[in-house]
């Protein structure tokens, strides 16, 4: 009977030892958890700021700024503008329009 008891006593030993050791595991898993939540929350707040910082570099008076000083870029007065003229054809008449007329 004392070597069952025994027996008995070292399989609870060994099974709390094992409750210890995943507990262990589940914690440190829980605190990785934590530290790539965190690290996602910190990417995402500087995905943000860079999307504004990218929309702010390309605004058009930023850009139209940067054509003058920079490339030394005007804008061409009324006569230098040349346009050329588009010939326009009349349209054909659709096949539709000529049968509902027709009726």
């Amino acid at each position: 009977m004392v070597r069952f008891n025994m027996i008995l006593m070292m399989i609870a030993v060994i099974c709390a030892l094992g409750v210890v050791t995943s507990q262990h595991r589940a914690r440190k898993l829980f605190q990785e958890l934590e530290g790539g939540q965190e690290r996602a929350r910190q990417l995402d707040i500087e995905f943000g700021q860079l999307q504004l910082e990218m929309s702010t570099w390309a605004t058009h008076p930023r850009i139209e700024k940067i054509a003058r000083d920079r490339l030394r870029m005007v804008t061409p007065d009324a006569t230098g503008r040349v346009v050329p003229a588009v010939a326009v054809r009349p349209a054909a008449p659709r096949k539709d329009a000529a049968k509902k007329v027709a009726r």
